[in-house]
């Protein structure tokens, strides 16, 4: 079976891509919007799983975080320009697994790239706890990523490329 033409593997994993950011943007408004989380604050949904609502200035953990206009707009431009270098490699990818990681990482990307550009800031509310030890803060798009790079990570191992 020949390979996909650069062009479907494109297509195929935006495709994926805006399904992903438009579901962690789904989210956030019904965070914000629905459950009113942003004037709540918290809402405990699980013994270890809070709703707890945060404006992100940073990167993942909160790097980063100075919250100046200019390392925004750093972030954005850097946001792009990996989703660019992962859109080319993903066209360039002969392997369906690691092709869907990198349209995971891109749609949690763009859904992020999303919130700092409306709200200067991502929006971060799923809070997992347990014995009085909290996680980081999170998103649907962290999570999209933290997937996508596992499956990077298996792709590479597993599938095997063609001999050219």
């Amino acid at each position: 079976m020949p390979a996909r033409e650069p062009s479907a593997r494109l297509q195929n994993g935006l495709a994926l891509a805006a399904v992903a950011a438009g579901l962690d943007q789904t989210s956030k408004w019904a965070v914000m919007h629905v459950l009113g989380l942003e004037s709540l604050r918290r809402i405990e949904i699980l013994p270890f799983l809070d709703f707890a609502f945060i404006w992100n200035y940073g990167i993942s953990y909160g790097l980063f975080s100075s919250g100046s206009e200019l390392a925004r707009w750093l972030l954005i431009g850097l946001t792009l320009a990996v989703t660019a270098y992962l859109a080319r490699a993903m066209m360039t990818t002969p392997g369906p697994i690691t092709r869907f990681g990198y349209g995971l990482i891109i749609g949690g990307a763009l859904g992020n790239l999303a919130d700092r550009i409306i709200h200067g800031a991502v929006v971060d509310f799923i809070s997992l706890h347990y014995a009085g030890y909290y996680w980081y803060v999170f998103n649907i798009a962290d999570i999209w990523i933290s997937l996508g790079v596992v499956l990077l990570i298996w792709g590479f191992w597993r599938e095997t490329t063609p001999e050219t």
